[in-house]
């Protein structure tokens, strides 16, 4: 092109200027889970699985094994709860299993928390774990333990801070995936 034929390209006063489409807002419910809820809840996680080290899973998870989680969650009435859109499509969820087998242990549980891609950076990670230490607590709970992968999960330690967990410890290279050392990050919340 020719320099005399370049013509910079115009642009409208600011008064004239169309304002941007609002973005559609951002709404969903909470729920508890439900069976049917496990292969959308499945291909979340196995997301997560294949494509980050916020899980130390190398192998995603089957149904079957959604199936026996569930079960034996619901079976010791530990919370497990879904946000989902109001078309009915899961956009993440959240829940608490037992720290260690142990029976001393029996008031100490672990949280996960993992939300679709298209859920993030939308603050349902923060009311998600706002209604699990609320549905714990009511369920007799005691103590909430987060671990977290200590590379790449800076927004998920800010999360638990901003909620009052505390980093009580760290462990290094205690996991390997993606050919590299991974270490986590506890942290822990007591329900009062």
């Amino acid at each position: 092109m020719l320099e005399e034929e370049y013509q910079p390209r115009r642009r409208l006063p600011r008064h004239l200027t169309p304002a941007p489409a609002p973005e559609a807002p951002f709404e969903y419910s909470l729920r508890d889970a439900v069976e049917t809820d496990l292969p959308d809840i499945r291909e979340i996680y196995n997301y997560y699985v294949a494509n980050s080290t916020v899980t130390f899973d190398e192998d995603a998870m089957t149904l079957a094994e959604w199936r026996d989680k569930f079960a034996y969650l619901t079976k010791l009435g530990m919370p497990f709860i879904v946000a989902e859109s109001p078309a009915g499509q899961l956009l993440g969820y959240a829940l608490v299993s037992p720290w260690k087998q142990k029976k001393a242990y029996r008031f100490t549980v672990e949280n996960s928390i993992y939300l679709g891609a298209a859920s993030t950076g939308k603050g349902l990670g923060r009311v998600l774990l706002a209604e699990l230490i609320e549905r714990s607590k009511a369920a007799g709970l005691k103590e909430i333990i987060a671990v977290i992968a200590d590379q790449g999960a800076d927004a998920s330690i800010k999360l638990h801070q901003d909620f009052g967990f505390e980093e009580i410890g760290r462990m290094g290279k205690v996991g390997f995936k993606f050919e590299r050392w991974l270490g986590t990050v506890l942290l822990q919340k007591s329900l009062k």
